[in-house]
């Protein structure tokens, strides 16, 4: 798995906190729910008794009985006989009068028949009413000729007691009209004018519309209507109410208003009859103030869409609700739940519970719960749709850095495989990173690493050359000497040729010895035993030495008799400076000096060679640590160049470094090989 799919699954598992929490955001939902209902179901009880005592003598509407809703206006109406100013008659909510049948035939209109269609509104001091006949142009009333066939309107209002037949009612009226425009209602077999009903006349699309003003009747009075218009010479008909006539329905104000008091923000109560009529209805705005989109800043509109989704999630979980129109005059109790989640036609959800009113009436109690988050839990709904956004953000961070730090791991892998070909030779170099971090120090370390088997290829790519050069002497001297040796006639000239055969063959075992040497050393490093010893009683020691052994060379020792002390192998300290010595005394001429010195420089502990004579090459192809390389003149025998690769062996042992440098002291130029011991060993 990559690291980019791997800091994914990681931060993948921190998107537990934001289950965890709407696990718990979802019981809490369940648990203000079950308290709000209880406290809902308190308060209904509370407003029921409150609604039976204004309730107490009024009669009650029974299912079935023939009624006429009133809507109660917010704005005086303009009776000029249009319906632009009527609530909800141009969205089609208008209601169809009750056919002797008790319910409405719709396929009347759809077979072209007249149909008559109403609403009624009262501004509590008028009556209004809309009547409207489709299908049916209107013939006028002609004064000249009474006895003429007329389209005409008889209203007939019965007081909440009265029970008398429609014709025989002493309040009727009738409206009649010679043209479109004003019109006054009649009374009495005069028709003498009644100015108190009055309204206008107006053609409606494929019929008529008349807009009545009324004396607002008391409540529980009866009003019917009827339109009629001569078919025939011999026939009348007439589109007209039930009998009995339909109740008058209004909302009761006083009620309302009572009602108001003891109900909290977001609510919505509504007093139904047995028959479904609304008879009170009380709204009381929520509490919360929305905040202006403008006034937010970017940090509260991410956290308020958060929110939002919060809250649709919650929904989710919530038991389907029950749809149930928010403004409708008349509600269907068989079908509403009597306790519950319904949706209003705004898509807003309530939070509802019924409670019986003595008498027979049902009080309908609503609490929104579009705001239950903020209203009950806004800190708890704010802070886990914040740790959401911090989630989601870190998210996409660790993604974002996996996908940095996987390009810099690729950019690389192609610089490592750029640097190798297919046959594993180091062809090119890496390039340094100026990271400090440890991707930017690996690829540096990738970058001396190569650099160190790059050079290490070289050499042995010329180990072969170089062994192949050191042998090729002493082996063809051999095989000449041998074939010379078969040709020879005399003793002579056959010790000659033997003479010259061993000599190449000690050539070839001192070259075999020096390479075993330099394996023994290298094998003895795992067994050597570090100790701590004096380093310059040693050195001291060793210098005195060789002046007594070697009388054609000036040895000087700058340095402490004692007090340097080292931990590791003073045997392998000396056998180190006899390879230096060694290799000083074949450049330096005789009676030079050859230098060694031995100094503490905090925190490294120093020791030089410096011989006179000749000088390194400014640009040597090999390095001169490395087996077989000399420097020395070529015509001249016995030298491997193994020496000084002992000596690098040994330093590397004590954890060290080694250099040569061309130097120039007391104005004699030579050489100086120099091996530095680190703090860590003495």
């Amino acid at each position: 798995m990559t690291l980019k799919r791997q800091l994914f699954v990681a931060s993948l598992l921190m998107l537990l906190i934001p289950w965890a929490g709407l696990q718990f955001v979802l019981e809490l939902d369940q648990a203000l729910r079950q308290q709000a209902l209880q406290q809902l179901q308190d308060q209904a009880e509370r407003l029921a008794n409150i609604a039976g005592d204004f309730s107490l003598g009024q009669p009650l509407i029974a299912p079935q009985t023939p009624a006429i809703y009133v809507e109660n206006l917010n704005a005086p109406l303009n009776l000029d006989g249009y319906s632009d100013d009527w609530p909800g008659y141009d969205q089609g909510e208008q209601n169809q009068l009750w056919q002797p049948s008790g319910q409405p035939d719709p396929s009347s209109e759809r077979a072209g028949q007249p149909t008559l269609h109403w609403q009624a509104a009262t501004d509590q001091r008028h009556l209004y009413l809309l009547i409207r006949i489709n299908n049916r142009q209107p013939v006028f009333f002609n004064p000249g000729d009474p006895d003429q066939p007329y389209d005409r309107l008889n209203i007939w209002l019965a007081p909440p007691d009265g029970t008398v037949e429609p014709d025989l009612r002493p309040d009727s009226w009738l409206i009649r009209t010679p043209a479109p425009g004003q019109v006054y209602a009649t009374t009495g077999p005069e028709h003498t004018p009644d100015y108190r009903v009055n309204g206008a006349w107006q053609p409606a699309g494929n019929g008529w519309q008349l807009e009545l003003e009324l004396p607002n009747p008391p409540q529980g009075s009866r009003l019917g209507f009827a339109a009629q218009w001569q078919v025939n010479a011999d026939s009348t008909q007439t589109s007209t109410s039930t009998d009995p006539l339909p109740i008058l329905i209004t909302r009761n104000a006083l009620l309302e208003r009572h009602l108001s008091p003891g109900m909290d923000g977001g609510q919505l109560v509504r007093l139904v009859e047995p028959a479904g009529w609304v008879i009170a209805q009380q709204a009381t705005p929520s509490r919360q103030v929305r905040p202006e989109f403008e006034a937010l800043s970017p940090l509260q509109v991410i956290e308020h869409t958060s929110l939002n989704g919060l809250r649709a999630l919650v929904r989710l979980y919530q038991p389907k609700p029950t749809a149930i129109a928010a403004d409708a005059s008349k509600l269907d109790m068989n079908t509403l739940p009597r306790e519950g989640l319904v949706r209003h036609g705004d898509d807003s959800v309530w939070l509802m519970t019924t409670e019986p009113v003595f008498g027979g009436r049902t009080l309908v109690l609503e609490q929104s719960l579009d705001q239950l988050l903020t209203l009950s839990g806004s800190t708890l709904g704010s802070v886990i749709a914040r740790s959401t956004v911090i989630i989601i953000a870190l998210t996409l961070v660790l993604l974002g850095y996996a996908s940095w730090l996987s390009w810099r791991i690729a950019r690389l892998q192609r610089a490592v495989s750029a640097s190798i070909d297919k046959d594993g030779r180091i062809i090119g170099t890496l390039p340094d990173s100026g990271a400090r971090d440890e991707l930017g120090q690996l690829q540096n370390h990738f970058a001396q690493m190569a650099d160190r088997l790059h050079g290490y290829n070289r050499y042995l790519e010329s180990f072969s050359r170089r062994l192949s050069h050191e042998l090729k002497t002493p082996v063809a001297v051999v095989r000449s000497s041998l074939e010379n040796l078969s040709h020879s006639n005399t003793e002579e000239e056959r010790s000659q040729y033997i003479g010259r055969a061993a000599a190449a063959t000690e050539r070839l075992r001192q070259i075999l010895h020096s390479m075993s040497e330099a394996t023994r050393l290298e094998q003895s490093f795992d067994h050597a035993e570090k100790e701590v010893f004096d380093l310059a009683d040693v050195i001291h020691q060793a210098t005195a030495a060789y002046q007594s052994l070697d009388p054609h060379h000036q040895f000087h020792y700058t340095g402490p008799e004692s007090g340097i002390r080292l931990t590791g192998s003073p045997e392998l300290m000396v056998q180190l400076l006899d390879k230096l010595v060694d290799n000083a005394r074949d450049f330096t001429p005789h009676n030079e000096r050859i230098l060694i010195g031995l100094e503490q420089a905090e925190p490294s502990v120093s020791l030089s060679v410096f011989n006179a004579g000749s000088t390194l090459p400014d640009h040597p192809d090999t390095s001169i640590f490395s087996p077989f390389v000399s420097v020395r003149d070529e015509r001249e025998e016995g030298h491997l160049g193994q020496g000084l690769m002992i000596v690098q062996l040994i330093v590397d042992f004590h954890g060290g470094r080694v250099e040569a440098l061309n130097e120039t002291r007391d104005g004699v130029d030579g050489v100086c090989f120099r091996a530095i011991i680190p703090p860590t060993h003495y």
